[in-house]
């Protein structure tokens, strides 16, 4: 545990423990964070990466923040690349809004509309017009508990970064998306990517 403020910070824990054989093959429990502000134009967003090993996903949180053109910005496919898989994905979905157990942009007589449920759920941060404008802030989480998605050898998972223009034709767009991936795996773990520094994670 790092502290980046400026002032001392007190951390206090509980450790709950017991005293057993675990065996070689046991799998640990791994969260990893990524951002990318702004995503580059027709780049996919990488939601995990290098993981290496045996085991199983079992969640995703996914932040979203626009950048530049206030409209529909959920019609990207989330990607799995399971045990080697090239250009095409084991598992493909069919829309971010989907894959966090919504549909038709989570709108309701104009509005976005947030819900919470124990497997997934869409908390909006900011916003400020009600629909479509600027600064919107969305906050997702999906529990692949009661559907894990395993692997062998290795696993891989991206995110397109896609959206509606104004004749609804759907873009590439370039906003500032960040995530938290959870997954259960066998050692040893491949190196983790560097977290952005204090002034990068304030912009």
């Amino acid at each position: 545990m790092e502290n980046r403020n400026a002032k001392e910070r007190f951390c206090f824990y509980q450790i709950n423990y017991t005293l057993t054989e675990v065996p070689d093959n046991a799998a640990y429990f791994h969260a990893q964070f990524r951002r990318t502000n702004p995503l580059p134009y027709k780049q996919e967003y990488t939601i995990a990466d290098g993981i290496k090993g045996k085991g199983h996903y079992v969640g995703t949180a996914l932040f979203v923040g626009l950048n530049g053109a206030n409209r529909w910005w959920g019609e990207g496919e989330i990607k799995f690349y399971i045990d080697g898989d090239g250009d095409f994905p084991t598992i493909c979905g069919t829309g971010t809004e989907d894959y966090f157990g919504g549909a038709f942009d989570w709108e309701v007589e104009g509005r976005y509309v947030t819900y919470s449920t124990p497997y997934m759920g869409m908390h909006q941060v900011i916003q400020p017009d009600g629909l479509y404008k600027s600064q919107q802030r969305f906050s997702m989480y999906r529990w692949q508990i009661m559907d894990p998605i395993r692997f062998k050898k290795d696993l891989r998972i991206t995110l397109q970064d896609l959206g509606w223009t104004s004749d609804r034709k759907i873009f590439p767009r370039q906003d500032d998306i960040a995530s938290v991936a959870y997954w259960y795996q066998t050692l040893p773990t491949a190196p983790f990517p560097g977290l952005p520094d204090r002034e990068q994670l304030d912009i």
